[in-house]
């Protein structure tokens, strides 16, 4: 593929941080590439330099003459004298981009169609509108304009679950080509999976490449750090579990996985599962009897707007639930309403005598009475010592553990980081010892690294957990039940868990029934349920595909170890290892295709 930039040697440094140290790398066409790594790391300075936004101290960046690029940063942007039309289609006439099915599906994926409220519609004006509605514009003006390198910095942000698997749809299909090339940073590990086919991390001034999305970065890191045998044996064990996790649960998790299924199996055989479900509710029920909280005929209404009418939930000992909905359903409201903090229209509300709640709202304006202090007092402020599951913690200790290292530890509270002020929230939060935690988004501007810790940390704690978010992979990897709210008025079970969640929106929304966002009281109706699974004939088909793919793939992996040999042996020949990296990726790409064949017959074999 054609390259679409080039960098060679840069180096850039911010103030005494080298940021950058001699890198070189390359976006070429077709390349859909996720770029991970630590909150601060560079991730965003090294997406200036390939816009050309920001120079390089050292080194050379080339671009192909007449790329066009586009960048979505974290920063509005947007002239708020403007209307929406002009911000997103600028001067295309109305038979222009109403003609276009492209411009037509970014307006309905990403603004909720021509009249929507999340807008006020195409000439509503841009300057009452939120932080995340003007991101969602900004994002829908650059997918419009369709340019040749489309860099973009946390799309997902302020988007549902929904909106998140529309714009991975969206990406891959439109950045395919040859011509155009893509490179995203997220947290978003679902969002890496579904829509890179290589993944940059960013660390210490270097970027670690690997082939895949986040599934075989998992495994590639855990293979590089073992045999450099540069980590503590707590990381090791961090990558392994979520190794583990990723292999174990359902096969089609991910659209695309990279990773040697062989290799994958091998690391993690003995793994044990990342939670044991039967001891964690034994230890919640010691701690919380048999009743938690229980909202009873209840009705949750936000003034004239009825968000659940005349529902029960009772939530028990070591429930752990995640919750889905469009965006104004009322899921905050109904975290509220389980803490306590919301008043129910009608109904009742019952507690557990030995319930000890803990919430963790969006809000960090509560550390603004912590501005002067350390980040090791605001922790031992709550206590000295915590005990999670069978394990005692101190304060610095679990500190440590979502990211705040001995120097980090002695930082003021106002110098903190958005992301960092979120860290300290969660950790105040586990410190108190909650046996009932609700969590409100709380991967909010968390990076890989502190999400990963984050779940371990949660795989060990014994107590009822309820999740509202946007994070798939969160809701997958940290809650056994999922629960929806459509907007109609009802608390639904998702046996299916989100991809049953996302077949009832396509329904709803292709009946004309819902729409991306809820307005002020729609009631959507309620949709089908999914379609019955495979026969037993297929689940015989799909087995045999599946063993005839493992072999194939044991072929493959043979081959591929002796490429690596023989190009570690011609290290000096540079035609000798131009020549073997051609055939390695040919084997790359058969085994790709392979590894999918895979999963299709797993997902059918369940």
């Amino acid at each position: 593929m054609a390259s679409l930039v080039s960098v060679e040697r840069a180096s850039l440094a911010l103030g005494t941080t080298q940021v950058l140290d001699a890198l070189s790398l390359g976006v070429a066409g077709g390349d859909r590439i996720g770029v991970v790594g630590r909150n601060g790391g560079g991730k965003t300075t090294l997406l200036r330099v390939l816009s050309g936004d920001r120079e390089p101290d050292d080194g050379r960046v080339a671009r192909v003459g007449g790329l066009r690029t586009g960048v979505l940063t974290q920063a509005d942007t947007l002239d708020p004298a403007s209307t929406v039309r002009q911000s997103v289609l600028g001067g295309m006439a109305e038979h222009e981009w109403a003609a276009d099915a492209r411009v037509r599906d970014v307006l309905v994926g990403l603004l909720g169609g021509l009249d929507a409220p999340l807008v006020g519609g195409l000439d509503g004006p841009v300057a009452p509108l939120s932080g995340g509605e003007r991101r969602r514009i900004a994002l829908a003006a650059l997918l419009v304009a369709a340019p040749d390198l489309l860099l973009l910095d946390e799309p997902t942000n302020h988007l549902d679950v929904e909106g998140v698997a529309w714009l991975a749809e969206h990406l891959v299909e439109r950045f395919a080509g040859p011509s155009r090339g893509l490179v995203v940073i997220t947290h978003d590990r679902w969002f890496l999976d579904a829509v890179a086919t290589r993944t940059w991390e960013v660390q210490d001034g270097a970027v670690h490449q690997y082939e895949g999305g986040y599934a075989a970065y998992v495994l590639a890191r855990a293979e590089r750090e073992r045999m450099a045998g540069v980590l503590a044996d707590r990381r090791d064990n961090l990558l392994r579990k979520e190794l583990a996790w990723l292999r174990r649960g359902p096969p089609a998790r991910t659209s695309k996985p990279k990773f040697r299924i062989d290799a994958a199996n091998a690391l993690i055989a003995d793994e044990p599962p990342a939670r044991d479900d039967v001891e964690l509710m034994r230890f919640a029920t010691t701690r919380l009897g048999k009743d938690v909280v229980d909202l009873l005929d209840a009705r949750l209404a936000v003034g004239d707007r009825v968000l659940l009418d005349r529902f029960t939930w009772r939530l028990g000992p070591g429930d752990r639930v995640g919750l889905v909905g469009v965006n104004g359903a009322g899921k905050s409201t109904l975290l509220r309403a389980l803490a306590g903090e919301a008043e129910l229209a009608a109904g009742k509300r019952k507690v557990g005598v030995t319930v000890r709640l803990a919430h963790l709202t969006q809000e960090v304006r509560e550390l603004d009475a912590w501005a002067d202090r350390r980040v090791i007092e605001a922790v031992e402020d709550v206590r000295a010592v915590v005990r999670l599951g069978p394990k005692e913690l101190t304060a610095s200790q679990l500190a440590q553990r979502l990211g705040f290292t001995g120097p980090k530890q002695q930082t003021r509270v106002g110098d903190l980081s958005g992301g960092e002020r979120r860290r300290l929230q969660l950790t105040r939060l586990l410190m108190d010892e909650p046996n009932v935690l609700l969590l409100d988004e709380p991967t909010n501007d968390l990076d890989i690294d502190t999400l990963t810790s984050l779940e371990d940390l949660l795989d060990g704690w014994a107590g009822t957990l309820v999740v509202v978010s946007h994070d798939r992979y969160l809701l997958e990897r940290v809650c056994d039940r999922q629960l929806a709210l459509l907007g109609d008025g009802v608390l639904r079970d998702l046996p299916g868990g989100v991809e049953e969640y996302l077949r009832l929106r396509h329904a709803l929304v292709e009946s004309g029934g819902g729409v991306r966002e809820v307005p002020g009281g729609a009631a959507p109706a309620p949709v089908a349920a999914p379609a019955p699974g495979p026969n037993p004939a297929e689940v015989r088909e799909a087995r045999k595909v599946m063993a005839r793919v493992e072999k194939q793939l044991q072929r493959l992996a043979t081959r591929e170890e002796r490429l690596h040999a023989a190009m570690a042996e011609a290290a000096t020949d540079h035609g000798r290892v131009l020549e073997l990296n051609r055939e390695l990726r040919e084997v790359v790409d058969e085994r790709e295709v392979l590894e999918l064949e895979w999963l299709e017959a797993a997902d059918v074999v369940g």
